[in-house]
């Protein structure tokens, strides 16, 4: 376990192989775990060294001190680890909100990313599944972090068709969350809407959905490519809103090709 001091507090952060840096962001109510076999398969490449980080609030990061848990806070907080660990630019890659956070990134401290992808990501937080919309009233969450049993319930509700897998990460994620950062970012997120700003980047951008996605509208990829004049769309048929886990092959492929176009 690793971890930096940023002005919010600590954020930990996974690292595995050697080369080339890369970033990976996880989504909300999620992990660095996530990205756990993604990381291991990029490190057998032997050209990357990838970077798994936990939001504040969330996984391992800093909770005892109260961060605003927004989108642009935690693109700081991507800034921050990357002076930290001497990274001058890297790909930044991320999941569901972690994507969202990595093209405000792109868009707040272009010099500091040259390639930028997202998974399963809202660029408009209006197409954010309504239950979660929900989870961003304050007694809404703090009803779920009191009784444990209904919180899990919601989460099944909203993972029925997923894998026994995936609920298992889910439920053991949500579990180490705070109510705070989990009601005030995807509040955040749902107010959140990067579609009039993301012809502003120019960098290579890569956009994997899940076709079968019930937590953000696989819509978000036609905005992705009207928008973003460097950008490349995959769908993946057999997926929901992990595509790295429902199709782990052709997902991990895709991304492969999308970083090593161009790489020394």
């Amino acid at each position: 376990m690793s971890s930096i001091v940023t002005t919010e507090g600590i954020v930990h952060y996974e690292m595995d192989g050697r080369g080339e840096p890369v970033v990976l962001l996880h989504g909300w109510i999620n992990s660095w775990a996530v990205w756990r076999e993604t990381m291991i398969y990029l490190a057998e490449r032997q050209a990357y060294r990838v970077y798994a980080l936990d939001f504040w609030g969330f996984g391992e990061s800093a909770k005892e001190k109260t961060p605003p848990f927004k989108i642009r806070s935690y693109a700081s907080m991507v800034a921050q680890f990357l002076e930290s660990m001497g990274i001058q630019s890297a790909p930044v890659i991320g999941h569901s909100m972690g994507g969202t956070v990595a093209l405000s990134f792109a868009l707040e401290h272009p010099e500091r990313v040259h390639k930028v992808g997202i998974v399963s990501s809202p660029l408009c937080g209006g197409s954010l599944n309504t239950l979660l919309k929900m989870g961003s009233v304050p007694w809404v969450a703090n009803v779920l972090f009191r009784i444990p049993s209904v919180l899990r319930f919601v989460v099944w509700l909203v993972l029925a068709g997923d894998s026994t897998r995936v609920q298992h990460m889910i439920f053991r994620d949500v579990s180490r969350a705070s109510a705070e950062s989990f009601f005030r970012s995807i509040g955040d997120l749902w107010h959140t809407d990067l579609s009039h700003r993301i012809g502003e980047i120019r960098i290579p951008t890569l956009g994997v959905f899940g076709v079968q996605d019930n937590i953000v509208n696989p819509n978000q990829a036609q905005v992705l490519a009207a928008g973003v004049p460097r950008s490349q769309v995959r769908m993946m048929p057999n997926s929901r809103h992990f595509p790295m886990l429902d199709e782990p092959e052709p997902f991990r492929e895709a991304l492969l090709s999308f970083l090593s176009n161009g790489h020394s």
